[in-house]
């Protein structure tokens, strides 16, 4: 694996995102797919549609060789190069694309953060409940310290709906409906194309969207949030015994 170096990192913080080919091997690879296809089916962090199951949630919690994943040596040292040292893993989503849940996503900024309870605390707001887990926006300066990585289970290409992404965008903070649309108007997006096992780091507040796949099938994506800092006001993220 090529880990990023200093011209990665002054274009990652440019740009908010970055392409990492080949950071996980097909044997890895294979584990998770046979993990995450033995999930129980019945838990209320899954998401089906038709025979197919489309998306997941508290991936670290539910999924242990996913928790394996987010603590592996390739993994790790992809996080540290941006977060440093104390980086852990904040929440794990699973997103795929099938013939039963094709579906298209607007332009938006990842705002929302899994906590364990909910405490009110000046900055942080609204809350929203997903699969039983208190969620909250907090203020931007906490996702501008925030990384997300986007592990491919399969080839991500340009007829299966692949992430695209504003780029430049997450530097100007939380956006409202008037900036996104100028944002849209104004720069050209680039699609994030890239083959199984393969990895797009980005920072929370990029713009980002997808299409739906002009070829349904499988899109798997394992999606890792990392933070490097506690939050205040009693607030602790989810996974806080990674930390």
């Amino acid at each position: 694996m090529n880990l990023p170096d200093s011209n990665h990192l002054q274009s990652f913080d440019r740009l908010g995102f970055a392409l990492i080919p080949n950071v996980i091997g097909q044997e890895e690879m294979a584990q998770l797919i046979q993990a995450i296809t033995q999930t129980n089916p019945n838990s209320t962090a899954i998401r089906q549609r038709g025979q197919g199951t489309y998306a997941m949630r508290n991936l670290l919690e539910t999924v242990p060789a996913v928790k394996t994943l987010a603590a592996s040596t390739p993994i790790r040292l992809l996080v540290e190069s941006i977060l440093g040292p104390t980086a852990f893993p904040v929440r794990g989503l699973l997103f795929d694309k099938t013939p039963e849940a094709n579906w298209k996503v607007a332009w938006h900024q990842d705002l929302s953060v899994a906590v364990k309870h909910r405490i009110e605390v000046a900055g942080f707001g609204p809350w929203s409940i997903k699969a039983g887990i208190q969620h909250v926006q907090p203020p931007a300066s906490v996702l501008e310290q925030m990384l997300t990585v986007r592990l491919h289970l399969d080839d991500s290409h340009e007829e299966n709906g692949p992430l695209q992404v504003l780029p430049g965008s997450h530097i100007h903070g939380k956006l409202g409906a008037q900036e996104i649309e100028a944002w849209r108007n104004q720069t050209p997006a680039t699609p994030c194309i890239i083959g199984q096992g393969g990895v797009l780091l980005m920072r929370p507040l990029l713009l980002h969207a997808s299409s739906p796949a002009q070829r349904p099938g499988h899109r798997r994506v394992i999606h890792l949030e990392f933070a490097a800092k506690s939050l205040p006001g009693g607030l602790e993220w989810l996974a806080t015994q990674f930390a």
